[in-house]
């Protein structure tokens, strides 16, 4: 079985088989709108994780938008390491939150 190793801030590995992870995908795509993703999130995070995750999301859209990196710590609380790591993976990441942008754009 295929695992991934995902690391937290204290570098501690996790490991998460690829079919599990799939699974999750998978019941993502399920949600139909707004209303059903703000239930099954609030189900399946704690209210720190869907923090750090919106403000992650915030803290791209500001970056995409070209704004400077401390006036994105200003308006997010975010460090100026974590809006360089977002940078980062914006611009070599998969390319997830690049796909997103663009179609949030049109």
């Amino acid at each position: 079985m295929n695992h991934i190793m995902l690391y937290d801030k204290s570098m501690k590995t996790t490991h998460i088989s690829s079919k599990q992870l799939a699974e999750l995908y998978q019941a993502i795509l399920q949600l139909k709108n707004v209303n059903e993703c703000k239930k099954f999130f609030r189900d399946l995070c704690t209210l720190n994780e869907l923090s750090a995750m919106t403000e992650r999301w915030q803290v791209a859209k500001l970056i995409e938008a070209g704004v400077p990196y401390r006036e994105i710590s200003v308006r997010t609380g975010s460090s100026t390491a974590t809006i360089t790591r977002i940078a980062h993976w914006l611009q070599n990441g998969k390319g997830g939150y690049k796909l997103i942008l663009k179609k949030l754009k049109h």
